[in-house]
Order: structure tokens, then C-alpha cells, then sequence
């Protein structure tokens, strides 16, 4: 007995020996790691140092600290940001749903070319002074405008509210610009663009982000629409860049049933690992088709993958992004934030909506500038990629964004209207319409006459362009004009309803209903299957004998 007490002693004594000894190496490991760290610091100072004193140019240290911050943080993935105070600022801003300012939405086509209001919001400080579209901004507290970015101006005309802020405009008609002074207010930022009847019984709702608001303002435009008779409904998701993970989780739950999982993550850290199930009991169950392109991102692809898993609708247009990872935004104390990749996202099934990030320049790359000779056709995109299956059985594929069950391009802008739209003539043509028609009805029509008027703006615009183009373009211009003057003169709930009309993948949508009804109820009938599967199983497992 006492020899074995010896050699568990002894063993004791080599276990706390050996202990000590890894203990050690790892802390000199750890020594060793840290002293590297801080000798590359020191070499990232000394190199700081000598940029600043002897580069040829003008070098900002500040600058230089953050481009090089971001430039490590890129080297991880396309996702974690270095967000500085300012651009902080105006992230929370976006998420909380609301600023102080005056609720105008201006633009500016160039470097140029004056800062015009494209709208006012309704019931904020600028739609009761009676601000209206095509006004242009000369001066802002007496400053003139034309150097100014819009970025730079929206930053003027913020701040605090009950301040005030003294603006000169130039309206279109008058002979004289003038001063209208504002108080600062609330700003509502709301992320429903739109929400309205596109054809009797049938509602178009637009989210274009995720914010703390998004779930609230889809159940104020449901109850809203389902007063007005709204049968079937379609959820545009397109040019969607995503937002708050919390907001996605309640827009899905909205459609399919409470307690069913709609997006999982999983990381490496602590507590990235979770499961996120739809819950509440605010649910329509109406016959339902969602929009999506390729700029649909994140927050948006969540929710389509969600609803194309559980077979709750069809999914009509092009495939979506592919950003699939989760960022923990970590404030700093210099008022910034870092924005770190620490988990990614899944779909239901088990997809993985992140695509391949190898190379960032055809990650980024715009699809709408990438030639159409080497475009992937529709048919070649689920090459290689994962599979698997939704609730009733149908196959779809992960690893690349979320793939439609029907993909359908937007059909290509003619470059004669990209040039117009981009030279903002468009708008300024309807600023000029609505002017000169104040009886304007809803019903109006771009006929000959409107054409021909419109031809006549552009030579006094010295626009230039090819007779044969513009002949060619007739269908597309008819609609943008429409569009634009119903934009000017009742708001863009109206030029979506006009744009509805030529747009390829809401009229594709529209002939889906009674698939998407019939694909509902089948993933209805595959998670009963399931359910009864699972209870089988577990009933199976409980009866087992021990062995």
C-alpha cells in the first residue's frame, strides 16, 4: 500500500512538475508572441515616422493610421471595417431608424452641377416649409453650396434638434432665390420604400434595409394592405444591402411558423454559435413571391433563404450577393468601431449564404458592369455548389447567395436613358411638367406631344444624342417620364406603381400565386412528415433498453 502511495505521490509530483513546466512554455510562448507584436510595432512607428518627415508629399498621419488599419483588416475578408467616428455616427443613425435634420432627400450629379432636392419627407420641417422637388440649394447659413459634397452638405444641414438652419433656394419659375429658415426635428428613416395594391388583391411591399424599425413598419403596411383587400402579396428584397440580424428574424417570422428555425450561426469564439427561430404571433399566411437580385445582401438573403427552405414562397429574379458573415461591431475609444467577422450565417437547410471571397476584385465587382459576352449564364450558376434540400423535398444550393426558383433578368437599360438618368434631365424635365401643369391628372399619358417636348428640353439642355436611339428607346422612355413626373408631383409611392408596369420580374411575379399556394402547402405536408419522424424516433430511443 505504501509503494503504491509512493508512485501516485511521485506521479502527483511529475503531473504538478510537468504542469509547471507546460505552464512555463506556454507563458514564454506567450512572452515570446507578444515581444514580436510589439517589435512590429515599433517597426510600424519608426516606419510612420519616416513617411511623415521624408515623403515627397503631404502626408497625414491620422490618414495614413486608418487606410493602414483598414488594409490589415481586408487581408482577413471583404466584411470587417474599421468604421471612424463620423462613419459610426451615421451607422447608428441608420440602425436606430432616426437623425435630427430636416428631412430632405438631395443629390448632386456632379462636381458641377447644383444641389437639388430630389424630395421632401412628408411631415418633417422641410415638407411644412413647403420645400419642393427640383428646388436647388444655393447656399446653406449663407455658404455656397456648389464646392460642397453631398455628404458635406447633409453634415451642415444635420444637427441638433430645436436648432435652426437658414437655407437659399432657387425654385424653378421664380425670378429671385430666397432664404427659408428650419428647425431642426426628428427624422424618421424609414426602411419601407413602398407598400401598396400593384393590382387589386395584390400587395407590393419594398424593404430597401433592415433597421430597428423594419418589423414594426411591415405590420403597420400588412394591417394596412390587408384592410384594402390584399389576397396574395409580393416582398421585394431587391438592392436590399441587409442590416440588423434581430430585424430579419421578426420581417421572417412574419411568413412562416412560429418555433421553425430561420438562420443559424456558427463561429469559433463564445457565444457565436446560435439558433434563431421565428416567434410571435403576427402571421399572414397569404400566397406570397419574393424579389431579389444581386445587390439583395446579408439581413435580405436571410430572409429569402428562410422562406425558399421552408417552401412558404417562390423566390423570382436573380441570385442574390452571397454575404453570409456575421460582424460584431466592438466600439473604441477614439468614437470609431471595429467590425469583425466572428460568425457565418445558414439558412435552415444547412447553406451557407457566403460565396467565395478569394478574389476581391470579382467579389465586388458590379454585375451590371460586367460584359454580357462572359456573364454566367442562369443555368451554369449551381455548378459546384452545395445542395440541399427545403421541407418538401425540392433541391436548392448553398456556398454562392441565395438562386431563385425562377431566375429572371432585369432587363438592360438602353445607354441613351443611362446617360439621361445619370445627367439627372429626367427629373429636371418633370420639375418643368409638373410647373407648367398644375391640373395634372393620374391618368396622364407620354404621348406624342410629351415626346416631342421632351426632345425639344434636350437640344436647349445641349443633350446630344442619335435620333435612331431615341426612336429605339421610346418603350423605356414613355415609362421613366411617367414615372418621374408622377415621382414629382405625388411622391414615389407613384413612380413605383408606373415603374411596376414595365418592370420584368414584378410581372413574372404576379403570374406565381398559385405555385407559391400550392408549394406552401406542400412544405406544410414535409414538416408534419418530419415532426412525426422525429417523434418516432425519439419514442424509439426511449423504449431501447439499456445496455
Amino acid at each position: 500500500m505504501r509503494r503504491a502511495a509512493r508512485g501516485s505521490l511521485g506521479l502527483t509530483i511529475l503531473l504538478l512538475g510537468g504542469g509547471c513546466l507546460l505552464g512555463g512554455v506556454l507563458a514564454s510562448r506567450a512572452e515570446a508572441d507578444a515581444e514580436k507584436s510589439s517589435g512590429q510595432i515599433r517597426t510600424f512607428g519608426r516606419i510612420l515616422a519616416l513617411v511623415e518627415d521624408n515623403y515627397v508629399g503631404s502626408a497625414k498621419s491620422d490618414e495614413l493610421v486608418e487606410n493602414a488599419i483598414q488594409g490589415m483588416l481586408h487581408t482577413l475578408d471583404p466584411h470587417s471595417n474599421y468604421l471612424n467616428r463620423e462613419t459610426y455616427t451615421e451607422m447608428k443613425d441608420e440602425q436606430r431608424g432616426m437623425f435630427y435634420g430636416l428631412g430632405i432627400q438631395i443629390t448632386k450629379r456632379g462636381p458641377d452641377k447644383p444641389l437639388t432636392i430630389i424630395a421632401p419627407i412628408d411631415n418633417t420641417p422641410a415638407a411644412k416649409a413647403g420645400l419642393q422637388p427640383g428646388d436647388v440649394i444655393a447656399k446653406i447659413e449663407g455658404q455656397e453650396t456648389m464646392s460642397l459634397s453631398v455628404q458635406d452638405a447633409v453634415r451642415k444641414l444635420k444637427g441638433e434638434k430645436g436648432t435652426k438652419v437658414t437655407i437659399t433656394i432657387q425654385r424653378y419659375g421664380e425670378p429671385e432665390e430666397f432664404d427659408v429658415t428650419l428647425v431642426r426635428d426628428e427624422i424618421p428613416t424609414h426602411s419601407l420604400a413602398h407598400a401598396f395594391l400593384v393590382k387589386p388583391g395584390i400587395g407590393l411591399v419594398r424593404i430597401s434595409n433592415f433597421t430597428s424599425t423594419t418589423t414594426g413598419e411591415l405590420d403597420e403596411a400588412l394591417a394596412s394592405l390587408r384592410e384594402r383587400g390584399m389576397e396574395r402579396m409580393v416582398l421585394d428584397l431587391r438592392s436590399n444591402p441587409g442590416g440588423l440580424l434581430d430585424q430579419a428574424v421578426g420581417v421572417a417570422s412574419r411568413f412562416i411558423p412560429e418555433g421553425k428555425l430561420v438562420v443559424y450561426t456558427r463561429g469559433r469564439i463564445a457565444g457565436s454559435d446560435q439558433d434563431y427561430a421565428a416567434k410571435g404571433d403576427r402571421r399572414t399566411t397569404v400566397p406570397l413571391v419574393v424579389l431579389v437580385d444581386s445587390s439583395s445582401a446579408s439581413a435580405s438573403e436571410i430572409v429569402s433563404g428562410c422562406i425558399q427552405d421552408h417552401d412558404r414562397g417562390l423566390v423570382v429574379g436573380e441570385t442574390t450577393f452571397g454575404k453570409g458573415l456575421v460582424q460584431r461591431v466592438i466600439p473604441l475609444r477614439d468614437g470609431g468601431a471595429l467590425a469583425l467577422t466572428t460568425a457565418k450565417y445558414y439558412t435552415p437547410s444547412g447553406r451557407l449564404i457566403q460565396r467565395d471571397y478569394s478574389d476581391l476584385d470579382d467579389y465586388f465587382l458590379d454585375p451590371e458592369l460586367e460584359d454580357e459576352a462572359v456573364r454566367a449564364p442562369a443555368a451554369t450558376e449551381t455548378v459546384g455548389r452545395e445542395v440541399r434540400h427545403t421541407d418538401s423535398g425540392r433541391t436548392v444550393f448553398g456556398g454562392g447567395g441565395i438562386t431563385p426558383d425562377y431566375v429572371v433578368q432585369a432587363e438592360k437599360e438602353p445607354l441613351i436613358v443611362s446617360r439621361m438618368r445619370r445627367d439627372n434631365v429626367f427629373f429636371d424635365y418633370a420639375v418643368r411638367y409638373v410647373a407648367s401643369h398644375p391640373q395634372l391628372k393620374a391618368d396622364f399619358t407620354a404621348d406624342d406631344g410629351m415626346l416631342k417636348d421632351f426632345r425639344t428640353f434636350l437640344e436647349s439642355r445641349k443633350f446630344d444624342f442619335e435620333p435612331a436611339a431615341f426612336e429605339e428607346s421610346r418603350k423605356t422612355l414613355d415609362l421613366r417620364l411617367r414615372a418621374q413626373i408622377a415621382r414629382v408631383k405625388w411622391g414615389a409611392e407613384a413612380e413605383s406603381r408606373v415603374l411596376a408596369e414595365g418592370d420584368l420580374q414584378v410581372q413574372k411575379a404576379l403570374t406565381l400565386f398559385e405555385e407559391a399556394a400550392r408549394l406552401a402547402e406542400a412544405g406544410e405536408i414535409g414538416r408534419q412528415e418530419k415532426d412525426r419522424k422525429g417523434a418516432s424516433t425519439a419514442e424509439l430511443k426511449a423504449a431501447a433498453p439499456a445496455s
